[in-house]
Formats: structure tokens, sequence, C-alpha cells
């Protein structure tokens, strides 16, 4: 049976009870008032009939005029009164059953209509509606918590939209740097099969290439299985004490011989104390270096090209700045350096290319690692990548 029903029909039995027990009560009052006025009426008429023989002629009318009506007519006023009253009331409780009954029923119908109709639309996958609350009662504190429901799975919704986005931007990006050492690799591999390096100096360039651009698709595969692992939050880390000054001049050392083949210039400074440490997992944390040197090399657009590393102390912090002197990157552009799959280059030409997810790795990196890292850039003059880790200290306890 349907709620509008149920509350019906209970209403008129509540109202149709009520009014026998009223209709009830009056006509007991109305026996009651009859027993109780006839005896009292046959006195006054025996006692009138006694009075006449007895008194003068002259005081007969007088006590027939007041007995007779005052107790005569008494019964038939009652039943005026009881047939008045009780039409009275039946039009009053019918009149108050029928807006009563309104009442409830709009006061359950329609927010019982409303939560229908956002149920009905959170199953077509319609999230962009409002689930409008008023009031404190129990209707109300179910429309809110419909209204969170919808907020949660419209969030939920947006979220898997945009990594779907993301994900087939990744595929997108990888199929497309993937490409392009592929190519070139085929082409210098039938160069060499065909003859074409036919002296061992072309051969040695050949090969050298070849393993250039095959340490290019190294690197993207990394990335990408680096990815997947932030994804899930299922990044390995092996955290443990770093000298911060040994470990940057090993950093230092590495990249340079590296930079050097590729006739870019590297400058340090390390400005930190012999004793100073951090706590961190030594392998990302060159990894976070590592993205952002590719990431400035990728840009490097002059005929000097230069890259500077500077470690110090900022308070319970080590900074580090690493700076180029590459295109540099616009203002507008700035904020978003560290988004996933962000990319400044729209060409996507093949001297820039990449996933677009390097400097994201840096910056979810750092954040596991309680850091932080920002950018500033000049137009034509380069970039500078900042980032802070916290510095290792013992507490004494006495």
């Amino acid at each position: 049976m349907k709620l509008r029903n149920r509350i019906l029909i209970g209403f008129i039995m509540v109202i149709l009870i009520s009014q026998l027990l009223f209709a009830l009560t009056l006509y007991m009052l109305n026996q009651y008032q009859v027993h109780k006025n006839s005896p009292a009426l046959q006195e006054v008429e025996t006692l009138g009939e006694n009075e006449t023989e007895n008194d003068s002629s002259e005081e007969k009318p007088y006590q027939i005029t007041l007995s007779e009506p005052a107790f005569r007519k008494t019964p038939f006023q009652l039943k005026l009164m009881t047939r008045d009253l009780f039409l009275v009331t039946t039009i009053v409780l019918f009149l108050a059953s029928v807006v009563t009954g309104f009442w409830i029923y709009s006061g359950i119908s329609v927010p019982v209509n409303r939560l229908r109709e956002a149920a009905k639309n959170i199953q077509e996958g319609n999230l962009d509606f409002k689930i409008e609350d008023t009031g404190n009662g129990e209707f109300s504190e179910l429309s809110r918590d419909f209204e969170e429901m919808r907020l949660r799975l419209k969030e939920s919704a947006d979220e898997k939209l945009l990594l779907d986005k993301e994900n087939k931007e990744l595929i997108s990006n990888i199929s497309h740097d993937l490409k392009t050492p592929l190519t070139a690799i085929k082409g210098y591999v039938e160069g060499i099969m065909d003859g074409v390096a036919d002296t061992p100096e072309k051969i040695d360039r050949y090969m050298k290439t070849i393993y250039s651009k095959t340490n290019e698709m190294d690197s993207l595969i990394n990335e990408l299985t680096f990815y997947a692992k932030i994804g899930t939050n299922r990044i390995p880390y092996n955290f443990s004490r770093l000298n911060v000054l040994e470990y940057f001049q090993d950093c230092t050392d590495e990249i340079g011989l590296d930079l050097e083949t590729r006739g870019i210039r590297l400058d340090s400074d390390l400005r930190v104390g012999k004793d100073v440490q951090v706590i961190a997992d030594g392998e990302e944390i060159r990894r976070v270096i590592n993205n952002i040197i590719a990431n400035a090399v990728k840009y490097m657009n002059k005929e000097n090209p230069r890259i500077g590393i500077r470690v110090h102390e900022q308070g319970d912090f080590i900074q580090v700045e690493i700076e180029d002197n590459g295109k540099g990157i616009d203002k507008k552009e700035l904020p978003y350096i560290f988004d996933r799959f962000y990319r400044t280059d729209l060409s996507r030409n093949s001297s820039t290319g990449g996933s677009g997810i390097g400097l994201s790795i840096v910056r979810k990196i750092l954040e596991d690692h309680g850091g932080r890292v920002w950018a500033s850039s000049t137009l034509g003059v380069g970039t500078t990548i900042y980032f802070v880790l916290r510095k290792y200290q013992e507490v004494i306890v006495s």
C-alpha cells in the first residue's frame, strides 16, 4: 500500500473515532439532562394542581406561567443545542482533517518526489544537479545525505574522466616519443646493412647514434614504469641518512661528465657544512636531479649552453637550485610545468620530445620526502628550479 493511502486511511479512522466519541458524549449528556428534569417537572405540575385548589383565583395564572415553560421546554432546547453542536463539530473536524492531511501529505510527498527524481538522475548518470534542502526534519537530513553522495559521485566521475584523459595522453606521448628514436635506429641499421656506412668512422658514428637512441627509449620506458607506481602509490622508497656535501659532489661529478659529452658546461656551488645530513632515498633524489637537468637540456637553445647547481643551507632545510640559460618559460605557463602531461611545446618536434611527466615525478618524489619544488623563469634568459629537503637533526632526550 502506498504511503499516501496509508496516511489518508489512518487519519480518517482517527477523525471518525473522535467524532463518534464526541457524539456519544453529547448523547449521554442529553439523556442525563432529560432524566434529571423529568421528576422535577412532575413535582411542579402536582404542586400547581394543589395550589390551584387552595389559593385564590388571581395567583393561578402566575404559577402556571413560571413552571410550565421553565421545565417543559428544557429538553427541546438541549436537543437543538446537541444537533447544532454536532454539526459545527463535524464541519470543524472535517476542515481540520483536510488541512492537516494536506499538510502532512505535502510534507512527505514533496521531499520523497524530490529524492526519487534525484535517484533517477543518478541512475541515468546525470550528476549535474542539486538537491534542495530546507528545514531540519528527517527528510532534510536525508536530502543532505543524498546531496553529499551526489557530490562524491560527481567528484569520483570527474577524477575518472581526468584519469582516462591523462592515460590516453600518456599513451599518445609515449607512442610519439618512442616512434622517433625507433625510426632513427631503423634508418641507421639499414644504412649499415646497405653499406652506406662504408668506413670504420661512419660505422662507429652510426653505432653511437643507435646507442643514444636506445638510451632515450629506455628512459621513456623507465618514466612510464615509475608513473604506474605513482598511480598506485607503490613507490618503493629506501630512506637513509645522506651526507649532503658528499652526495651532491658525487652527483655533480657524474652529471658533469654526461653534460660534457653534449657540449654543455656544468657549474657547481656547494655551500653546506660537512656534517649536514638529510633523510632521503638517494636513488630517487638522483632521479629528481636527472629529470630537472634533462628538462633543461631539452629546451637548451644557446650557443654556449650552461647549467648550474647550487646547494646551500636555509634554516632547517637545505635548498637546491638548478639553473640553465635556455629559452625560458612564459609566466602564464610557469604555474603548470609540474602538472602531469603539461608541455610548453605544442609542436612536439623531436628535439623537444618527452612524455610530459618528468617534472610531475619530481614534485611527487619531493612531496613524499616532505619537501617542495618551485620554479622561476625569464623568456630568453633561462629557468631556475628550486627544491628543499629538511635537515636531519638528532633529538637528545635527557
